[in-house]
């Protein structure tokens, strides 16, 4: 036998000895982000979500109750999406001082002093259309007359008490606009994470059902993300960067791994991989069926967005994690 053929096995023969040669850490608290789902309707209201088992959407006073006891198990930072009891063409509950996101940021707050609390930036829950930008009479989406409304939503979360706000809407300008507006309004230490490489993907479908926020008609392909463009998600990046932000988001996150490899090489900011409803439902399902080692996977995909370059992930089985100790 010939010796001098690699010997890969070597650092593979016990469990120990693998760890000690891991190139990539396993998955720890601090790398998870939990998103919630507040409805203004019902401060009582948990309705589960039937595209996405075991995701609800919440009350205040539920939302509270869940987010206690993800926090006993070790929970850092979540991000809030808003359901509001009423829409308009101007998503006025979005930048509402009493809307629901602005609600629950002050009761988390109250709670939990050291809880990062991240709130989503954008309008299409709160639009009657659904769309995430002002529409024209012929259906377009007017970008920069979108802008100083999502500006006023930044400004109402960081009033509120916001840890970090987060514009996925995708209008050129946003990030510009935002950080102008936080600073006029003396939250200039307010970190922004953008949105910035957003696709527009199949894979949101199931979030959709949960916010009510998809458009009663065409669709967002004209102002998020061509899935066959991967130099253009660096232009993105750098723009955002380059008008103020401070940390980056690509969505989704499994299938475009690829892009979240490009991006992490590109720049130095801290980086966010959003593992989206869509990959959620498709593992959850799955698993129910017996059709695969649900827990393995879980684990499996959040690693592997790590190994590509992500410093923090968003993803819906946070809470899971931590409760089951898989995250520490």
């Amino acid at each position: 036998m010939n010796a001098r053929f690699h010997r890969g096995r070597r650092l593979r023969k016990s469990a120990a000895l693998r760890a000690v040669v891991r190139e990539t850490a396993p998955l720890l608290a601090q790398d998870l982000i939990m998103p919630y789902f507040v409805d203004e309707a019902d401060a009582r209201l948990r309705r589960e979500i039937p595209s996405m088992p075991g995701q609800f959407r919440l009350g205040l006073e539920e939302l509270e109750k869940q987010v206690e006891q993800a926090v006993d198990a070790g929970l850092h930072a979540v991000l809030l999406f808003g359901i509001p009891h009423a829409k308009d063409e101007r998503a006025s509950s979005a930048y509402a001082e009493n809307g629901i996101v602005q609600q629950a940021v002050r009761r988390l707050r109250l709670r939990w002093p050291d809880l990062i609390i991240i709130t989503d930036v954008c309008l299409c829950e709160y639009m009657s259309h659904g769309h995430c930008g002002i529409l024209a009479p012929d259906g377009c989406v007017l970008n920069d007359e979108t802008l100083p409304l999502l500006a006023r939503t930044a400004v109402s979360h960081a009033a509120a008490g916001a840890d970090i706000v987060a514009p996925s809407d995708m209008m050129d300008g946003r990030v510009a606009a935002i950080r102008a507006a936080l600073d006029d309004n003396a939250f200039t230490r307010l970190p922004v994470m953008s949105y910035a490489v957003k696709y527009a993907s199949a894979l949101y479908g199931p979030f959709r059902e949960a916010a009510d926020s998809a458009p009663a008609a065409g669709d967002r392909k004209s102002y998020q993300m061509d899935p066959g463009n991967a130099r253009e998600a660096l232009r993105e990046a750098r723009a955002d960067l380059a008008e103020g932000a401070d940390m980056l988001i690509v969505k989704p996150a499994g299938p475009y791994s690829d892009i979240l490899r490009r991006v992490r090489e590109a720049v130095d900011a801290p980086l966010c991989a959003y593992q989206v409803s869509g990959e959620y439902a498709m593992i959850r399902a799955a698993g129910q069926k017996g059709w695969i080692d649900e827990r393995a996977i879980m684990l499996e995909t959040l690693l592997c967005l790590k190994r590509a370059g992500a410093d923090m992930i968003i993803s819906y089985f946070t809470e899971e994690l931590l409760k089951q100790g898989l995250a520490r």
